[in-house]
């Protein structure tokens, strides 16, 4: 069985991302596969997969495994920046490119060089900031910001995305040219639900993990703990598994894990989850399900009969609020119940007022 484990995974407790992949399932092995055939292209890759699935182990993964291992891999969260920012982080600037810019800087693509830049949530970075890399990616040089000296770079990009980007550039919200560069070596993770066979080689390192680093004995999973675990549908993914079997750890007696210490949570709604049957998927009752769609037309039409200002604007500011109150506040879930990523969605709630404005963060470059 392969397993690949975060270079810095005990520094991630609180994250959201994956810090372990095995393949011991056959759709695991068939993407181990596919991966280590793309590895040594020089091609640009594009990882398509939910939160926590391991995109960026992957990403590791496959500069590994290339011509550039012994170069950087430099890993970047496109979601993590202000908008403001942005243009400086990746391409750097010159001394006194803005206020606060009181000495010159080299940006991600620098950093990389020679290696691999590792580009996640490449699906939040603003339309005006795209143009900018396709032009990098076409002309094989960043300018930086203040400065009108190419300077050349020599990189292999492969960037994540848990959004579905063909249907971004549908929308308008991602370029199509720019989709068409990064689709050239595509891997698409399938998410733990649709890997059953990861699940119990995953929760018996992370038992192993968790039981060194609070220094217990080796605790076991009862068989109808193991149950519980296979019949879960894992909608935070890996991480989601790691911090169930970490919180049963803490709360099992005799270093035995049992159903009730597992506290395992699916917030989301019947209308989408993705393990239910088709027939339930979008109503346990046909009635409501054939009503739901009426009222809203209804709701709609009463409104296109007001003859509003900025009807769209109210209507989409209506859909973020709706959601994210019915999250109870919490904006990953948001995300999923609206099938966009928790960065549009948190640039949405702050825009409509809904939150504050996140204080902007400056990355370095160590």
């Amino acid at each position: 069985m392969s397993l690949l484990t975060h270079p810095n995974a005990r520094e991630l407790t609180k994250s959201v991302r994956a810090t372990v992949l095995v393949f011991k399932d056959p759709r695991s092995q068939e993407l181990l596969s596919r991966i280590e055939r793309l590895a040594p292209s020089e091609a640009n890759a594009l990882i398509i997969g939910e939160t926590g699935t391991g995109k960026e182990l992957v990403a590791r993964h496959i500069h590994n495994l290339s011509n550039r291992s012994k170069e950087p891999f430099v890993a970047v969260n496109c979601g993590a920046f202000a908008e403001t920012l942005v243009e400086s982080e990746l391409f750097g600037h010159e001394k006194g490119a803005f206020t606060g810019a009181t000495s010159s800087k080299a940006g991600w693509f620098e950093a990389a060089k020679g290696g691999t830049l590792f580009l996640d949530e490449i699906g939040d970075l603003p339309l005006n900031m795209q143009v900018k890399l396709l032009r990098v990616l076409q002309e094989r040089e960043v300018v930086r910001l203040g400065s009108r000296t190419p300077i050349p770079i020599n990189v292999r990009l492969v960037a994540a995305t848990n959004v579905n980007l063909a249907d971004a550039v549908v929308a308008g919200h991602f370029r199509e040219d720019l989709f068409y560069r990064l689709h050239v070596a595509t891997i698409r993770l399938p998410p733990l639900r649709e890997r059953p066979g990861d699940i119990m080689p995953l929760a018996e390192f992370f038992m192993e993990e968790h039981c060194q680093r609070l220094g217990y004995k080796r605790a076991s999973l009862s068989v109808e703990a193991e149950h519980k675990l296979l019949n879960h549908s894992w909608p935070g993914n890996i991480r989601e598994l790691e911090n169930a079997i970490h919180h049963a750890l803490l709360v099992c007696r005799n270093e035995r894990v049992q159903p009730n210490d597992l506290h395992l949570v699916d917030m989301r709604t019947a209308g989408i989850r993705h393990d239910a049957p088709p027939s339930q998927a979008i109503s346990h009752s046909p009635a409501v399900a054939a009503a739901a769609p009426v009222d809203l037309e209804t709701a709609l039409t009463a409104l296109f009969e007001q003859n509003l200002p900025d009807l769209y604007e109210h209507i989409e500011e209506t859909v973020f609020r709706t959601a994210y109150r019915f999250c109870h506040g919490n904006q990953l879930q948001t995300g999923r119940l609206l099938n966009i990523s928790r960065n549009i969605v948190r640039a949405r709630l702050e825009k409509i007022g809904e939150i504050a404005p996140s204080a902007p963060r400056v990355g370095s470059l160590g």
